[in-house]
């Protein structure tokens, strides 16, 4: 929020009747609602762009021909998903030249409710960073899952009066919206009246429920896959999020729709992504170096990433180079290269040559009051061979997950298995794996266990608490030994990620704050999360071509097509309906 004096100032500086804090002079800018390169002298005093053209000044810095362009915005985004607190995310997302953010924290609240919200607020206090919200509108996100927490709308409506809060979060139940789910209305009437904005899940929606989405007032959606899907959302008005995740690759599938017609009304997002894919690849910077390489003008590309989801999301002074904007910008050698080498916040230098030169220390963490809730978070049975029987018949037809690569969509299979005395036993040569899901909020009989396809490992187990949107345990393996010492050892260590062979566990990671993040610095976790997915590679004989951790983190979205396992079975996705293994 701008003081008086302030305000003052700025205008003082812009009609050159006072000098401003500091000048960049001979720049090539970036200029994003035009789509050019413009040239002149940036002028920015208290963290605000006041003027573009020929100004004066003591602190001068000429960048000798850099370009000048606005530092990025990723629009949807679980911080969650990367697996550090956002403290620690952040210092990477700067590194890339993000300096905002809109965060659907619905990860940390299916956990632990509002005390997740406040953690989340807490912990983005006092950085040089823009970290927004949106409340998360699905927690539960179906009847078919177990959490954690369930956030109705009075226990969303204190926070929408929060200046970081944008809206309500992703809705990603259609059936709650065409039956006219009373909760759900209210939270979309509570936004409205605050003049927020409703995020949408479109997965797999044809044009009637896009029609029924726009008409509940949900304007943005990151699931669309396809170019068909993008420009039936853009044909209506729909605020069309590309994603570029670690799970989910959709980019290339969408670009060719983008134009300069419909620029205004996309814009990038990561969605999820894992730390080691942040740390090797990038945010939605890497989205931009795709586009670009694509065949997208660079300066389109990077409009994508700055003006439209300020535009969106109501950041009026964001997303721009621009008098009265906040002086978030990047400096970069080369536009079609991306070569960004510093990184501004509100006029501060934040990052040169890809370091960190200012950045808060870490807060203790007894400084949020409700710390030990969100390290505790298990209430979760030991698990034993009789946890993991899956009962079937002999001339069973089973009902099988398939995985499909680089996607958070499945396929619905139906094959004959193998069976023992009774029970289906896992075949690597037939690429029929054992999955299941375990309640970890004290229903403790509550599994579900199902048999999936394509996950490509030869030996062993992996497991995580990580597992959209509820997060119980989830486990997939090649026997029921190593899944059983998978379960437990998640169990023991607070959440985490595993890998077990022959009854021992290979290596583990292990992510107790809510059992979706580490404590320890992003560089330490990096190791680790490259060093598990070494060993799954390696010992496990894993030979996919797409993350096994995260991929396995959303066979138990029920949002998602077309089936997917919870705690309580089978989920025919477009149903909305429990299956058995076999019909």
């Amino acid at each position: 929020m701008i003081t008086k004096n302030v305000l003052k100032e700025l205008i003082l500086v812009a009609s050159k009747q006072m000098k401003p804090d500091l000048i960049l002079r001979n720049g090539r800018i970036v200029d994003v609602f035009n789509l050019t390169i413009i040239r002149g002298d940036v002028a920015i005093h208290k963290g605000y762009f006041v003027g573009i053209g020929e100004y004066e000044g003591d602190h001068v810095i000429d960048i000798k021909g850099k370009y000048m362009c606005p530092s990025f915005i990723d629009s949807h985004v679980h911080v969650e998903s990367s697996m550090v607190t956002p403290y620690e995310f952040i210092k990477v997302l700067l590194k890339n030249g993000v300096t905002s953010v809109v965060s659907d924290p619905h990860e940390i609240a299916s956990v632990v409710g509002t005390v997740g919200l406040d953690y989340m607020l807490h912990e983005t206090k006092n950085l040089p960073f823009d970290y927004h919200l949106m409340l998360p509108s699905s927690v539960m996100s179906t009847k078919f899952e177990s959490s954690g927490a369930v956030l109705g709308v009075n226990d969303l409506a204190p926070y929408m009066n929060y200046d970081r809060v944008l809206g309500l979060g992703e809705e990603m139940y259609y059936k709650k919206v065409v039956n006219l789910d009373e909760d759900l209305l209210d939270k979309i009437i509570l936004t409205l009246s605050h003049n927020k904005v409703v995020d949408g899940h479109a997965a797999g929606f044809n044009e009637t429920a896009i029609n029924t989405y726009l008409s509940a007032q949900i304007t943005t959606d990151h699931e669309t896959v396809s170019a068909k899907g993008a420009i039936t959302r853009l044909d209506r008005g729909m605020y069309l999020q590309i994603r570029q995740g670690t799970g989910s690759k959709d980019l290339k599938s969408i670009l060719p729709v983008i134009n300069r017609s419909n620029l205004w009304r996309s814009m990038f997002c990561t969605d999820d992504k894992h730390l080691e894919d942040l740390v090797q690849n990038g945010s939605v910077n890497h989205s931009v170096k795709i586009a670009i390489h694509e065949g997208m003008p660079a300066i389109m590309a990077i409009g994508l990433a700055t003006i439209t989801a300020s535009e969106c999301y109501g950041l009026k002074n964001r997303g721009a180079i621009a008098p009265g904007y906040q002086a978030d910008f990047l400096l970069l050698d080369d536009l079609e290269q991306l070569d960004i080498t510093h990184v501004y916040k509100s006029g501060n230098l934040i990052v040169k040559h890809g370091e960190l030169i200012s950045y808060p220390r870490p807060k203790e963490h007894k400084a949020f009051k409700h710390y030990n809730k969100i390290i505790n978070t298990f209430d979760m049975k030991e698990i034993d061979k009789r946890d993991l029987k899956l009962e079937i018949r002999e001339d069973c037809r089973a009902n099988i997950i398939e995985v499909i690569p680089n996607s958070l969509y499945t396929r619905w299979l139906i094959e004959e298995v193998k069976v023992m005395n009774g029970q289906f036993v896992p075949s690597v040569k037939e690429d029929h794996l054992k999955i299941a899901v375990i309640n970890r909020y004290g229903k403790k009989e509550e599994i579900g266990v199902g048999i999936i396809k394509g996950f490509k490992i030869k030996e062993g187990a992996i497991g995580t608490s990580i597992s959209h949107d509820a997060h119980n345990v989830l486990i997939v393996g090649t026997n029921d030994l190593d899944m059983i010492v998978a379960a437990n050892k998640i169990k023991d260590m607070q959440g985490g990620l595993v890998a077990v062979n022959d009854g021992k566990v290979l290596e583990s990671l292990p992510l107790r704050v809510a059992g979706l993040m580490s404590d320890q610095s992003y560089q330490e976790v990096y190791k680790e999360l490259v060093n598990i997915q070494k060993i799954v590679r390696h010992e496990l004989g894993f030979s996919g071509n797409f993350s096994a951790f995260l991929t396995l983190s959303f066979m138990s979205l029920p949002v998602i097509p077309e089936i997917k396992i919870t705690t309580k079975g089978l989920v025919n996705v477009n149903e909305q309906k429990l299956i058995p293994i076999c019909d």
